[in-house]
């Protein structure tokens, strides 16, 4: 029985999209099918889709006590500098408020570096996402190992910078979930790890990537460019460690940057930066990095 809800839990996201395909279909379709017959069909067919719906709903509040605990897995920071952290697994988890896309145990950082401070919040309801001190930073592999997805065509949109530009970015975002999951990361570089963990960073920059499906790397190689594409409101880097390589199955997996320092903890440790806390990293790989 776990081991079924947990198959189905996995393959929510595809049961939604096919639940909403079905429900848009028959309101489409719906005052074309008057026939009785053509009619139950219709009818059934709602009926069917708003159980699947209601089946997904429950798998999200009953699935995640029943998944397995993961180990904390050290991996390289993907930046290097001054960094905040926000939407942090080391503040809640799930740290995105949802599962969904792996995204579990996903960080965002945004550069903030002591001479060159990220503009406030507020004024101008978009900003050219130049403006901004981590577009274009060089973003790093986070694990050895195999590129098995790399997208880098979707153009980097302007930082939503005011409460307006937020409630567009909601509305922005609703609409690119409709595309699925890679109109959501944006442009974004995965990698097979040797233990069979795959680490993406996502919201790359258009056009930087620097390696293609097929390539293998160290972590610490430069794969991309910071960036603000897919659904953000400023350029920043998304990392989250996952199962499997599809957004649309993997569940996330916990990890920890590798020899970083935090605010007010000047020695390096593995860990991840809180919400609102600051991490330096500087890629020296330190003796609790595993080999």
């Amino acid at each position: 029985m776990k081991r079924a809800v947990l198959a189905l839990y996995r393959v929510r996201i595809p049961l939604y999209y096919l639940a909403a395909v079905i429900l848009i279909g028959n309101a489409v379709l719906g005052r074309f099918m008057s026939a009785g017959g053509v009619r139950e069909v219709w009818l059934a067919a709602v009926f069917a889709a708003l159980a699947l719906a209601g089946l997904c709903l429950m798998l999200v509040f009953l699935a995640p006590r029943l998944l397995p605990d993961s180990p904390v897995r050290v991996v390289e920071p993907p930046v290097r500098g001054r960094w905040l952290g926000m939407n942090s697994p080391a503040s809640k988890v799930p740290s995105h408020g949802v599962r969904a896309y792996g995204q579990a145990y996903a960080i965002d950082i945004v550069a903030d570096p002591v001479a060159e401070p990220r503009p406030g919040f507020g004024g101008a309801m978009m900003r050219l996402p130049s403006a901004y001190p981590a577009f274009g930073e060089p973003v790093f592999a986070m694990v050895d190992g195999e590129v098995v997805r790399a997208s880098g065509w979707r153009r980097d949109h302007r930082a939503r910078s005011n409460g307006w530009g937020i409630v567009y970015m909601m509305i922005e975002g609703m609409i690119r979930e409709i595309g699925g999951p890679g109109f959501v990361i944006g442009n974004h570089v995965t990698i097979r790890s040797g233990d069979g963990a795959y680490a993406t960073v996502a919201h790359l920059q258009q056009g930087s990537l620097t390696v293609k499906v097929g390539d293998r790397v160290t972590a610490g190689t430069v794969i991309g460019g910071c960036g603000n594409s897919g659904n953000t409101s400023e350029p920043h880097v998304h990392a989250q460690l996952m199962d499997r390589a599809s957004l649309w199955t993997a569940q996330g997996l916990p990890m920890s940057f590798s020899g970083i320092t935090l605010d007010n903890h000047p020695e390096a440790v593995d860990a991840l930066p809180a919400n609102e806390q600051h991490m330096t990293a500087t890629g020296e790989r330190h003796e609790a990095l595993p080999r």
